[in-house]
């Protein structure tokens, strides 16, 4: 049929080639032959015809722009007119707008031809995708020159659009309120303008002038807009009394509009109202399943997020890559590595594994859940890593404890001239603060005021809580002061500091001067505020915030707050409270209570509550090493050595072994790491030597070992002391 095409076509007028291209456009291959008869026959030279070529090759699926061009060339100069100029404008400002923008400027020092509105239009539209504000402003002016120009609604609602995209709002405004004429177009671009730049209520009472002007002008398009205004913590009731007009006028039917009403109540935290959008829809599409499943995950619905996407696999709907982000996110925050796998596959097969968005998710996930391999695997892969990317390494190799390889990480993103966010930023003084590195600390914060980053979320409390940690409280005391609008986060960051370096007193003035300041504490503050009372001995008192947190605030007490009262009895030598304490509480404590009793009745003496403990941990079968070395101890010391033997064999029955010990220590503004059986370090043989002599000085001055247990000597190195005993778990809680 194609071979046929120029043969019957010998005989055609221009205009009957024309419709014929026109019938044959979405088949390149018969184009190309109806292109070979019009070369033949010399109309390719005649500029209707070259024009109905351009937009041929432009218009396919995949454009031919290269034709397109060669085409355009192949007219004769003084044939030329505006119709072949804007074939050719228009598909460049879409697909290659900088040279839709040279082309133009070819147009104006054409001297055969004039600009016309069409012109105009694609030039602005060019100008809007190359970012090119002097480009675009100059074709504004050029454009007021020509009336018809001006005074075409298409054209000035491109022009709109363009300075909207340029983030020129004003001038936008200014534009759009000097418009002749305005259609639902130009309306829905103004909308869309605010709601790029965050100015909910300018476009909402845009809106309200469009309803009291032209309300005839309502639209999809005008709605839609309008919604993605009004999407924000604070535009909900916006957003209601707009989903109430959209019902009244019958708008629920365009899936887009339904689409951007559960995006709007996802963003305004309302996730029941945005699932009974959801629903109630008559058409979904991919886009409704992926804004349920980013609005969970957002949230914090993680279980919802993970089971809508299940979902939608399931309905046969193909995810989009905003959907793979949500599942990551979602499995992210669940720890969740079986369903992030799920979706890796699901994300190679469709092809979305290489955009760097959808990248940084995977990254984040596979380091969230702690496959750090995995997570590296996928950074190393990315030719172009943003800080995005950087900071999900980083701020994943701390959540997994791993802060010296995070500090590494860091100092080669610094090295490779990558400008660090806030998250990444406080990611290295998370790590700083794991390791008690106080001298990177302090290059981290150069960095803070060498790059503007202020001491705002979540830098200020980072800061605070690395220098309290490193044992600065001064330096910490001094941040905390100049942190603006400190939050709950950076009270708690402040109280721990204290709590943790035995300033008791300091700790419990702060949390009353965050209560005089109005800021609301939490779970993590009480756990401080107990932690300090146990410090102190301060037995009522650690009842009474006990209390308080339930009855003034209605919190809820968790595990961690059980573990500090249970210390906080059992430093004071309340042994028995302690154990009837922990008896009395109804939420599954697994193991950690019952070791701290089992830590203190060794210094205390109290063998009886202390096997009794011991022996609760061994029916609970636990893991941890140091509940069968102490309970061990308590049987030797009263000379029970079947008991003994028993412990012992169910210690090796299990499996279980003790973890070695391991310190850091700063020299010279290097970390210096020592684990407990090792000689790895350097000068291990000259350290050794010094601790011998240290060792033989004490013996020499009367130095004797204030051990109380017997038993304790005969275990040597594997005994712990009564501070690590209670306090082991209870720091891992607020740490």
């Amino acid at each position: 049929m194609a071979a046929a095409a120029p043969s019957s076509a010998r005989r055609m007028s221009h205009t009957q080639f024309i419709e014929l291209l026109r019938r044959r456009a979405s088949c390149p291959r018969h184009g190309e032959a109806l292109h070979a008869w019009a070369l033949k026959s010399g109309a390719a030279s005649h500029a209707p015809v070259a024009n109905s070529l351009i937009n041929f090759y432009s218009s396919l699926p995949r454009p031919l722009l290269a034709a397109a061009f060669a085409v355009f060339d192949d007219i004769p100069p003084a044939a030329r007119d505006v119709a072949s100029w804007n074939s050719l404008l228009n598909p460049l400002s879409r697909h290659r707008p900088l040279d839709a923008l040279s082309r133009f400027r070819s147009m104006l020092s054409s001297s055969t031809v004039l600009p016309s509105p069409h012109s105009f239009a694609a030039a602005f539209t060019a100008a809007a995708r190359a970012a090119s504000a002097p480009a675009g402003t100059a074709a504004h002016a050029l454009a007021c020159k020509i009336p018809s120009a001006v005074s075409n609604v298409y054209v000035c609602t491109s022009l709109l659009n363009m300075y909207c995209k340029l983030g020129i709002v004003s001038d936008a405004r200014r534009m759009f309120d000097g418009m002749p004429q305005r259609n639902s177009f130009s309306w829905s671009t103004m909308v869309a303008g605010y709601a790029a730049e965050k100015c909910s209520e300018e476009a909402f009472d845009l809106f309200r002038l469009m309803l009291e002007e032209c309300p005839s002008e309502k639209s999809e398009f005008v709605a839609t807009a309008v919604l993605s205004a009004v999407s924000v913590p604070l535009g909900l009731l916006m957003g209601e009394q707009m989903h109430g007009l959209i019902v009244k006028d019958g708008l629920l039917d365009f899936v887009s509009v339904e689409n951007s009403l559960v995006t709007m109540y996802a963003k305004a935290g309302c996730m029941g109202a945005a699932f009974h959008v959801f629903e109630s829809s008559r058409e979904r599409n991919s886009i409704t399943w992926s804004a349920m499943i980013t609005g969970y995950a957002q949230n914090g619905e993680a279980d919802s997020a993970v089971s809508m996407f299940s979902q939608m696999h399931a309905a046969g709907f193909t995810p989009t890559e905003f959907t793979f982000v949500g599942v990551l996110n979602a499995s992210s925050d669940l720890g969740a590595l079986a369903v992030g796998k799920q979706a890796h596959g699901l994300m190679v097969k469709l092809g979305f594994e290489v955009q760097i968005y959808v990248k940084s998710a995977l990254v984040d996930m596979y380091a969230k859940c702690g496959c750090i391999a995995d997570a590296k695997e996928g950074f190393d892969q990315l030719y172009e890593v943003d800080i995005v990317l950087w900071t999900a390494m980083v701020s994943g190799h701390v959540q997994n404890g791993e802060h010296e390889e995070a500090l590494t990480l860091y100092a080669r993103m610094d090295k490779e001239g990558i400008i660090p966010s806030k998250s990444t930023i406080a990611s290295g003084l998370r790590a700083c603060a794991g390791i008690a590195a106080l001298e990177p600390g302090k290059q981290l914060h150069t960095q803070i005021v060498k790059y503007g980053l202020g001491l705002g979320a979540p830098v200020g409390s980072a800061l605070s809580t690395m220098y309290s940690k490193c044992g600065n409280l001064e330096d910490g005391m001094s941040v905390f002061r100049r942190i603006p609008d400190r939050d709950v986060i950076a009270w708690n960051s402040i109280i721990s500091g204290f709590s943790q370096n035995g300033c008791g007193n300091g700790a419990l003035d702060l949390f009353e001067e965050m209560k005089m300041e109005g800021t609301i504490p939490d779970n993590i503050t009480f756990i401080n505020i107990l932690c300090a009372c146990s410090h102190m001995g301060l037995v009522d008192r650690g009842w009474e915030y006990f209390s308080l947190m339930t009855k003034d605030y209605g919190l809820t007490p968790r595990l961690d707050h059980y573990a500090c009262m249970v210390d906080i009895l059992s430093r004071a030598g309340m042994l028995k409270e302690a154990k009837d304490f922990i008896e009395s509480i109804t939420i599954d404590h697994g193991t950690c209570l019952w070791r701290i009793v089992l830590g203190a009745c060794r210094s205390l003496r109290d063998f009886d509550v202390g096997a009794y403990a011991g022996e609760r941990l061994m029916e609970l079968g636990t893991r941890d090493s140091s509940a069968y070395i102490l309970l061990s101890n308590i049987y030797a010391s009263q000379r029970k050595w079947n008991d003994v033997e028993r412990v012992r064999h169910l210690m090796r029955l299990r499996g279980v072994n003790k973890d070695p010990g391991c310190s850091w220590v700063e020299l010279n503004s290097r970390v210096h790491v020592f684990v407990v059986g090792e000689q790895q370090h350097p000068e291990a043989e000259n350290i050794n030597a010094q601790l011998r002599r240290l060792a033989k000085h004490m013996k020499d001055e009367g130095y004797h070992s204030s051990s109380k247990l017997s038993f304790d000597e005969e275990l040597g190195p594997l005994a712990e002391s009564h501070e690590e005993d209670q306090l082991e778990w209870i720091s891992a809680a607020y740490s």
